[in-house]
């Protein structure tokens, strides 16, 4: 019973007690808790600190990757661009080679078969003048067989000549 109704001097020293131990904790384990609490709030907000900066350095990474990923897209259609104007200039070039080439040819052909045609004509006219010398030979050779009928062609060829 007695904590229950303590007495003045029970109380004296539990109060002494008490000023003793605030004292050597407010002397010694308040400094160093409220450090550690100080540098506890400290690295926390150094911590808060540092992480936004990382998310604004890391916005600014994604902004230039973002920004990069561009260039790259435009130099990307730009090379194929390019490519397309270069396929279409070979493509050109070789339709233009290709229709001289065939123009040439085709004028080529054509003098060949010019010449040929004028050959074969020239053939064919020699031929031609080669038989009717051989007819004219065998209808003469037929025809002035008998004295009288050379002589009925000489008289006419005579009178012909005389006239002109």
């Amino acid at each position: 019973m007695e904590l229950i109704k303590p007495e003045i001097g029970l109380v004296f020293w539990m109060l002494v007690s008490f000023l003793v131990v605030l004292f050597i904790l407010k002397k010694f384990a308040f400094p160093v808790i409220t450090k550690a609490l100080s540098e506890r709030e400290h690295s926390i907000a150094s911590a808060l600190d540092s992480a936004r900066k990382a998310k604004e350095e890391m916005a600014a990474l994604q902004a230039d990757n973002e920004k990069l990923i561009r260039q790259a897209r435009a130099e990307r259609d730009q090379m194929l661009k390019e490519a397309r104007d270069t396929r279409d200039h070979l493509i050109h070039e070789a339709k233009s080679k290709a229709q001289t080439e065939a123009n040439r040819i085709i004028a080529s052909a054509r003098e060949t078969i010019n010449n040929e045609k004028i050959a074969a004509v020239n053939e064919l006219k020699n031929q031609i003048a080669s038989m009717s010398i051989e007819i004219a030979e065998k209808i003469l050779n037929h025809e002035l067989s008998q004295d009288e009928k050379q002589r009925t062609l000489m008289q006419s060829l005579l009178k012909d000549v005389n006239l002109n």
